[in-house]
């Protein structure tokens, strides 16, 4: 019986992946025994945060780190920091920025909702998003006629969640900012290279660490000193409502060093065999079609897709199916952001001993009523 049972809450079996609404990840007993140390003991935050940025900047081959408490609030201390430029009285009157130089543009395709929107961040931030070209397509002159005097920025979203198709690469947007003399920001909240948009030259990087790193609930800033270092002054300001704990930070700093040592082949090796065994389990089910997947971003994560053979399936939509799986107990949670036509999709990196079986059997049970 887990912890949350114990409280009178079902027991998840998560197959949506690393994500918020199901607290992300788990982690292991050495990120644990950090962070259960850390929060035994005293340190100076201030001193612990500049030594985390510089271990972390170890890591990511960048000149310059700062700890966040998520992935979100890297974004808006970011953007406050390109905004106020360490300037204490602008930083004093944040989230209002007016008479400053503001604007962080972005392609219209990349302003998402993941849980929040991606606008809402950069407001919190004291910046002013500025979205440019259309939803499915984006061209490179309506990111060079999108810039101003008062741009601070160019902000390049990497996510599944973003349109894929039709807008302008990192690479095109990367040199736009630069011949611009602006700095290039990536939002690489859940990717698992933490050095390659460093070295693609991206001027600052966002990561989540609960998410591929699999740390407590933490973030950080990573790129050029010229840019981060106006970052973590910002927590006497609007950082002072995010801040971040000396267990996340301690945390963060253990599954670093432990990503470094896994083994992310044999990872994605066994993350492949469980889809494969959902696709062959799920497509055995009268009424249910399955197929293996790649992530939309590119990233080497696979799942199973699940629609139904319609030429079977008795009467019920996927969203009924949806339901059904979310109201029993265990609860199973599948991602859905597709469901909407017809698909769920089972991500199985996070599931446990069993919860594969049991997954195919809840759909049997749901299909034969």
């Amino acid at each position: 019986m887990s912890i949350y049972q114990e409280i009178g809450l079902k027991r998840v079996v998560n197959a949506s992946g690393r994500v918020t609404v199901l607290g992300v990840s788990t982690f292991s007993d050495k990120v644990a025994r950090a962070a259960v140390e850390a929060g035994q003991s005293y340190v100076v935050i201030e001193d612990l945060m500049t030594r985390a940025g510089e271990l972390i900047s170890e890591h990511t081959g960048a000149e310059m780190s700062c700890v966040a408490p998520c992935a979100s609030a890297a974004i808006a201390l970011t953007v406050a920091g390109l905004v106020t430029k360490g300037r204490y009285t602008d930083m004093m009157r944040l989230p209002d920025s007016s008479g400053l130089a503001n604007e962080v543009l972005l392609q219209k395709g990349h302003s998402i909702n993941y849980g929040a929107p991606i606008p809402t961040m950069i407001r919190l931030g004291g910046g002013v998003p500025v979205e440019v070209g259309q939803a499915n397509e984006v061209h490179p002159e309506d990111i060079e006629e999108g810039i101003s005097d008062k741009t601070v920025a160019l902000l390049y979203v990497k996510s599944h969640h973003c349109v894929q198709k039709g807008m302008v690469d990192i690479e095109t947007m990367r040199d736009i900012a630069h011949a611009h003399g602006l700095p290039f920001m990536m939002d690489c909240a859940a990717e698992e290279d933490f050095r390659k948009y460093v070295d693609l030259g991206a001027d600052i990087v966002c990561y989540s660490g609960a998410k591929a790193l699999e740390a407590t609930t933490s973030g950080f800033v990573t790129g050029k000193r010229a840019y981060v270092q106006y970052v973590q002054p910002q927590y006497h300001g609007i950082g002072r409502a995010m801040k971040v704990g000396k267990e996340q930070i301690m945390g963060l700093l253990a599954a670093l060093d432990q990503y470094e040592e896994r083994d992310h082949d044999a990872e994605v090796a066994a993350n492949v065999a469980k889809v494969d065994y959902l696709v062959e389990q799920i497509g055995r089910i009268p009424g249910l079609a399955a197929e293996k997947i790649q992530d939309e971003a590119g990233r080497a994560i696979y799942r199973c897709r699940v629609t139904f053979d319609d030429s079977q399936h008795a009467g019920l939509t996927m969203e009924d199916v949806n339901a059904q799986l979310r109201s029993g107990d265990p609860v199973v949670w599948a991602r859905t952001e597709f469901l909407n036509l017809g698909k769920i999709d089972f991500d199985p990196r996070p599931l446990g001993e069993g919860d594969k079986e049991l997954i195919v059997d809840r759909l049997r049970e749901i299909m034969e009523g």
